[in-house]
């Protein structure tokens, strides 16, 4: 029960002469505003000092204001990534993040997600590739009325309820500078299987050589698992051919630095004997040496991008939100390609 005297949302709004849910668009920064109502009901919000009480409206509504973050990845930088984007997009507003790693190859999977989203009652959850990319968990969420957004390297849902990437052309793009250079021995460290991420950035790859015509040995496909180890792993293998490949696309930066340090282990020097490229642009891409030459992945737009897709539903407008839907990876140079040796 709320003190006698403590401003609510209904004394904001006829204050500020609006309705209670201009009130609660104000609060969440729906972008359906104009800056005028906007700043009227800032200016009252701040006079009178009014605090949200979500926990209230939670229980007026059915369910918190909590966003939810699912995800099965092996890569802790990419799921902090993620998270920022979210605290991005949530800073300021009365939701507030929640975090669930899930075994995708559990039997029990689909079941541990329905628990975890009735328990929490969650406002919207944003499922992270490959949880996302499983139509079943789609249809668990809209079962049960969770808003959810899929993140992907593909299209995989309608725009307002998916963020994308263009992996396979951005990689098919890295894969031609690497051509253009002179290299026609390239290596690819794959990422891992049924991870549709792993499959478009095989294909890009593929693309590439298709194009130029040079043929793709099946010994210079070498899988890992998006980890460093992994990647040690499979350079390694590659390695080991000869000829040797003279460049070596990685499917992601861990794996790609599992690459350098293996081939640093051999004594050879990198760009001079290898180039290498990644794919994400994570810190550890310029923290490496040489710095890597990467696929910036726009992890965290995408991820600011759908959160901000989810809390729009907060007053039922999320069709009005315009937030982008694909967003396009870019290649960045650093010092790790060269043409290869004579």
């Amino acid at each position: 029960m709320q003190k006698t005297g403590q401003p609510t949302i209904n004394d904001v709004a006829r204050l500020a002469g609006v309705s209670k849910k201009t009130v609660s668009r104000v609060i969440n920064r729906s972008p359906l505003l104009n800056g005028d109502t906007r700043k009227r009901v800032e200016d009252v919000i701040g006079e009178i000092g009014y605090i949200p009480n979500p926990q209230a409206r939670g229980l007026a509504l059915r369910r918190n204001f909590l966003i939810g973050l699912v995800h099965d990845n092996p890569n802790a930088q990419t799921v902090m990534n993620v998270q920022q984007g979210m605290l991005e997009a949530l800073r300021g507003s009365e939701f507030e993040m929640v975090v669930r790693p899930l075994d995708r190859g559990s039997a029990t999977m689909l079941q541990d997600l329905r628990h975890f989203l009735e328990r929490q009652r969650l406002f919207g959850v944003l499922l992270m590739p490959p949880i996302s990319e499983n139509d079943s968990v789609a249809a668990l969420c809209d079962s049960i009325g969770c808003r959810y957004v899929r993140m992907g390297s593909v299209a995989l849902d309608d725009t307002d309820r998916m963020v994308a990437s263009n992996d396979r052309e951005a990689v098919c793009a890295a894969t031609e500078y690497l051509i253009s250079l002179g290299h026609k021995r390239i290596g690819l460290v794959g990422g891992p299987h049924g991870f549709r991420s792993a499959r478009e950035r095989r294909l890009g790859f593929e693309d590439a050589l298709a194009n130029a015509g040079i043929a793709l040995p099946r010994s210079m496909i070498a899988d890992g698992n998006y980890t460093f180890d992994s990647g040690l792993v499979a350079a390694e293998r590659l390695l080991d051919l000869t000829p040797r490949p003279t460049a070596i696309f990685s499917s992601n930066d861990e794996m790609a630095a599992g690459v350098i340090h293996a081939a640093r282990q051999r004594g050879l020097d990198i760009p001079r004997d290898l180039s290498i490229i990644g794919f994400d642009d994570t810190p550890i891409a310029a923290h490496v040496w040489p710095p890597l030459t990467t696929v910036r992945w726009p992890m965290t737009s995408m991820a600011r991008s759908a959160a901000l897709k989810l809390i729009a539903g907060e007053d039922g407008m999320a069709a009005e939100v315009e937030e982008p839907s694909l967003f396009l990876s870019t290649l960045i140079r650093r010092a790790s390609v060269a043409p290869p040796p004579d």
